[in-house]
């Protein structure tokens, strides 16, 4: 065995969602710890802007890295989740101040918390003198043609969604049947604070529904798909602002609760109180209707359905998407997520140089249909 694989890396994961902010640290494969930290809504919307959260987010990492007796100067690498920068590769990628500043100033049009990873490793790399890196992050684009046009001339469809832990659910499931992610078409659901649900088809996300955008079911912390008269009608009693943060941190719940607390929520509805009951039912109709919109790109053709994320631990969100769509293709749970390993691991393989991280090139994926002009 080589020198290179017997070395021992301290690394760090940063992984910031609507409601959390997730840190594991790992030694190589071996995870040492993970936590995760809740934040509730309305302590996060005292921040106009999520990229104000840097300091608070940094901040509690410290805390718990101190409380668990990590000298930050111990770790060799922070490794942090991405999004909100151009359109990406799948793959590892090196964060650089271009990347940091792109993502930012969210220059890909979507204001993920995701994106504070980037921000959160980059941070902790300068201070102390480190790399960062980033894996998968929510603006990896493999959208085929049809899923990117819409009826407004120049506006168009990106992805923006939980690629991280829905390929490594999807890797993780095809390996369970001794079969390549590349080979099989799933659809995968991330059900959490965030929810997206995307087809995979032979390897590669070819449709999914922009959930920090507004577009998809509604969540915890995200309004969904709204009729866009009705919208606009909206807007006209409120500011544009207003409605952004309802679209990816203060919409569902939040809008109609006051909280994100899915708990709070569910054992409302357990109690069989009319409200929860009417909202968490109707949350998981309109996951189902998602899911059922993705059999179409995939052509009825679905090797399986696979359920992931934290909301997953509630047992009736799984019986009702059996309900409604069972009858499509077999429904596998992976509760709570991934993400954690897959970005650990991902580095893990680079520091080993058994894979090449890649280098941001600031330029989106996609640059327009090929010999079709606008």
């Amino acid at each position: 065995m080589s020198e290179t694989v017997k070395k021992v890396y301290r690394i760090l994961v940063i992984n910031p969602g609507s409601t959390s902010t997730k840190v594991s640290l790992f030694e190589n494969e071996n995870s040492l710890f993970e936590k995760s930290l809740f934040h509730d809504a309305p302590e996060l919307l005292k921040y106009p802007h999520v990229n104000g959260q840097i300091p608070f987010r940094y901040g509690v990492i410290l805390d718990m890295l101190h409380e668990e007796g990590v000298d930050p100067r111990s770790i060799d690498v922070f490794v942090g989740r991405g999004g909100s920068a151009q359109t990406q590769p799948g793959g590892v990628t090196v964060v650089d101040q271009k990347l940091y500043d792109d993502t930012e100033a969210a220059v890909g049009g979507s204001e993920h918390p995701a994106k504070l990873g980037v921000m959160l490793a980059w941070k902790f790399a300068q201070e102390f003198g480190r790399e960062a890196y980033t894996l998968n992050p929510t603006n990896v684009d493999e959208f085929g043609d049809y899923a990117r046009l819409t009826g407004i001339r120049g506006l168009y469809r990106v992805s923006h969604s939980h690629v991280l832990n829905q390929k490594a659910v999807a890797e993780a499931h095809a390996a369970s049947l001794g079969k390549h992610y590349e080979d099989m078409n799933f659809i995968v659901g991330h059900i959490d604070g965030g929810i997206t649900v995307s087809a995979h088809d032979h390897g590669r996300m070819v449709d999914g529904n922009m959930g920090a955008d507004g577009e998809g079911a509604f969540t915890p912390t995200r309004i969904g798909s709204v009729p866009v008269l009705q919208l606009l009608d909206y807007i006209e009693a409120h500011s544009v602002e207003e409605v952004r943060l309802m679209c990816s941190r203060a919409g569902g719940f939040v809008s109609l609760f006051g909280t994100s607390n899915s708990d709070t929520i569910h054992e409302l509805k357990e109690q069989g109180d009319p409200k929860a009951t009417l909202v968490w039912n109707t949350m998981i109709y309109q996951i189902g209707k998602m899911i059922g919109a993705m059999s179409a790109p995939l052509r009825g053709k679905v090797d399986a359905i696979l359920l992931t994320g934290g909301l997953m631990r509630f047992d009736d969100i799984t019986e009702g998407l059996r309900d409604y769509c069972g009858w499509i293709a077999p429904i596998h749970v992976y509760p709570g997520e991934m993400e954690q390993e897959a970005l650990a691991l991902g580095v893990l393989k680079v520091l080993r140089g058994e894979a090449k991280a890649m280098v941001y090139s600031g330029k989106p994926v996609w640059d327009g249909f090929p010999g079709v002009e606008f």
